[in-house]
């Protein structure tokens, strides 16, 4: 059986490269044909994409860093992990939300320069201490509102803790699945827009992609909906918030805080702003679940075709049927696919046994096992077909 290649771009967490049987997989950062790429954050916008490539896997949620619609139109399907480092990104909303209430960040701050600038100590120390505490009082968190865009894996998360923390929750999602919908708190009200969710917060947290119906989503128009001393938090990605409008409610005093995982050069120094180093999934454990994640659909994709979430691509998953041989076939979404691809292994007089076709956008992808040898004369028969992207044996 030959190997496959796998190209690391970044460091990946050994718990997950540990499940690849090296008798199958061969992994490293200077393989030069991979067949897959694994990664984390590298860019690979301006790289030259292989032919010999069969897949992308991120070992996170966020795609940015990807060109998703370049690798479709080749028949590249690009793995991430949504929900893999959902605790971890919560717990650090909850934290964040901690520090906006009670004026942590900025307190701590105060006390460290006590010490390091003005060289205070003992009772001159404490009295400043009493003295300078005043302006760090905040607030507690039951009896607020939190409201939360996206109610994915993270945002399901972080509604449940905060309700259980004593706020009441709303959320907003009109894109929300089924098993998001069976996850979250029944205390959790869901409102029929972003508008009505902001008027009615004191804090709001945001869980949405970063794509171009979400970018500037808290505007200044939006902004001004929200209750004044209102707090901001943005764990998602930096995009979806107009920090400029942010900076601006948070110097007329509009809002109370803007706690984020995104520096910028003006929101790092602003004394309003807590601004994190990209944090979110910055935990051991997230690291390995991502990395496991991401390995298990990467290896379950190159040796058995399934797809398990692309974000390119359709899910698709079909056990193998045994003593047959499969093959996978990217396409166009577009009329008579199945009909042509059908009537090709019916000319090579080969027996269907098992077959599935799922459509996402303008792609679609199929997973097909047949009754005898699937000849290289067949995949070029396949490929002849107009709209046709890609066509793969897959051994095993």
């Amino acid at each position: 059986m030959t190997k496959f290649a796998i190209q690391t771009l970044n460091a990946i967490s050994p718990v997950g490269l540990q499940r690849l049987d090296r008798d199958v997989f061969d992994v490293g950062t200077d393989i030069r044909r991979p067949r897959a790429i694994l990664l984390r954050s590298a860019d690979l916008h301006s790289v030259e994409v292989p032919s010999s490539l069969y897949a992308v896997a991120r070992a996170g949620a966020g795609t940015n860093n990807i060109p998703v619609d370049r690798l479709a139109a080749l028949g590249v399907p690009v793995f991430n992990t949504p929900g893999a480092n959902a605790n971890a990104v919560k717990e650090l909303v909850i934290a964040g939300m901690l520090l906006a209430a009670r004026n942590l960040y900025h307190a701590a701050d105060y006390t460290r320069d006590l010490v390091a600038d003005k060289h205070l100590s003992g009772a001159d120390l404490d009295k400043q201490v009493e003295a300078g505490k005043k302006q760090f009082a905040g607030f507690e968190l039951p009896g607020k509102t939190l409201g939360v865009i996206g109610l994915g894996a993270i945002g399901v998360l972080v509604a449940n803790a905060a309700q259980s923390l004593g706020l009441k929750v709303l959320g907003y999602d009109p894109a929300v699945t089924v098993k998001s919908a069976w996850q979250l708190s029944p205390q959790v009200e869901q409102v029929a827009s972003v508008e009505e969710l902001l008027s009615r917060s004191d804090m709001i947290t945001l869980h949405v992609p970063l794509v171009e119906g979400t970018r500037g989503l808290i505007n200044a128009q939006r902004v001004a909906l929200m209750p004044e001393g209102s707090v901001v938090l943005n764990f998602a990605r930096g995009g979806v918030v107009d920090e400029a409008a942010v900076l601006e409610a948070l110097d007329s005093g509009h809002l109370h805080a803007y706690v984020n995982d995104f520096p910028s050069e003006a929101g790092a120094i602003h004394p309003k702003v807590i601004a994190l180093p990209h944090l979110g999934a910055s935990t051991g454990e997230a690291e390995d679940n991502c990395a496991v994640m991401a390995v298990d659909q990467l290896s379950d994709y190159l040796l058995h075709g399934n797809i398990r979430n692309a974000v390119n691509f359709p899910e698709v998953v079909m056990a193998r049927t045994p003593g047959t041989t499969r093959l996978g076939i990217f396409n166009e979404n577009k009329p008579n696919m199945i009909g042509q691809i059908t009537a090709a292994l019916a000319e090579a007089g080969l027996n269907v046994a098992e077959f599935t076709n799922k459509s996402k956008g303008e792609y679609a992808y199929t997973l097909v096992d047949v009754e005898g040898e699937v000849k290289d004369a067949l995949k070029e028969r396949i490929l002849a077909i107009d709209g046709v992207i890609r066509a793969r044996k897959i051994e095993g």
